[in-house]
């Protein structure tokens, strides 16, 4: 018999809730049936969605969020891109909060879903995160241990490397440009701030999902690790004696790292690193946004015929 999907939908009719079942669509997911619990939220303090709840507050976010945490570590995804992207993703769902209109958009991906699928009117959605959340559609999702950096580095031909970058928006733009030009992980020094941040995950169209990363330890001597496993360490940097970027060839296991806007590499990675470049550009300007000048160098470096991740 073929497997098939049911829905357990919830729709507002006459100032209440229903709740009707129906059939969606085939799917094979080696059960005899698959359904999709589908919970209408009526009261922003319904612990159900304790997961969401002032999602603007960062301190409140990182106590409980980080993995070691009350909550055992999870993060929050926005926006339906983004939750098609988690979905498709390693990371295992602890629920998804919708309004009834995103849970349309959404509604065809859920066949896998083994989590909770809450539904409430955008005014709920609002008071339960703190903010208009004109997104209307935000999960959960548990974070899982980091993998090993020798690993993640033995499998991949290009990395990128940051050091000190704990802007959200940008670190979220630097994953994105990561996946697009086929990086295959990014290591973060310890002080690089949490990919998995809302905004962060936001700001990489969920690309941070899909893209390898963990923190490289203990550092800057994770550098000398690096090149101990034949990588050529590229530090990104303004300074004027620095190499251009054009004179640099690319070549398989080439690890590219940049620093944060202001400070930039610290004296100790610039060290660590076998080759400082520098990307040409008018000298009234004396840098670039790090998300930028790295998708420059990423696409140099990128050209290699070896490039694979």
């Amino acid at each position: 018999m073929q497997n098939r999907l049911y829905v357990v939908r919830a729709t507002r009719r006459a100032g209440g809730w229903r709740r009707a079942t129906r059939n969606v669509r085939p799917c094979h997911s080696g059960h005899n049936h698959r359904v999709v619990h589908v919970i209408p939220i009526e009261d922003p303090s319904d612990e159900r969605v304790s997961d969401y709840i002032g999602l603007t507050d960062p301190d409140l976010r990182r106590r409980r969020e980080q993995a070691g945490g009350a909550d055992g570590g999870f993060f929050i995804a926005e926006g339906v891109g983004v939750l098609r992207q988690l979905l498709r993703s390693r990371y295992r769902v602890r629920s998804l909060f919708l309004t009834p209109q995103r849970f349309g958009a959404l509604e065809p991906h859920l066949g896998g879903v083994d989590a909770p699928v809450y539904v409430a009117a955008q005014e709920i959605v609002n008071l339960v995160s703190g903010f208009p959340l004109h997104r209307g559609a935000i999960a959960s999702a548990h974070r899982g241990p980091l993998p090993d950096a020798g690993a993640i580095a033995d499998g991949a031909q290009l990395l990128v490397v940051t050091e000190g970058i704990n802007d959200h928006e940008n670190l979220g733009a630097l994953f994105r440009n990561a996946a697009a030009f086929g990086a295959g992980g990014v290591l973060l020094d310890p002080s690089t701030a949490d990919p998995l941040y809302r905004r962060s995950v936001r700001v990489s169209m969920g690309q941070v999902l899909h893209v390898a990363f963990t923190v490289a330890a203990p550092w800057p001597d994770a550098l000398a690790d690096l090149r101990r496993r034949g990588f050529e360490v590229l530090a990104l940097t303004p300074a004027p004696d620095a190499e251009d970027l054009d004179d640099v060839e690319p070549r398989p296991r080439q690890a590219l790292l940049v620093g944060a806007e202001g400070p930039g590499l610290s004296q100790a990675a610039l060290a660590a690193a076998d080759r400082r470049v520098r990307i040409p550009m008018a000298v009234e300007v004396d840098s670039l946004n790090v998300a930028t000048a790295a998708a420059i160098a990423l696409h140099h470096l990128a050209r290699s015929p070896f490039r694979r991740r």
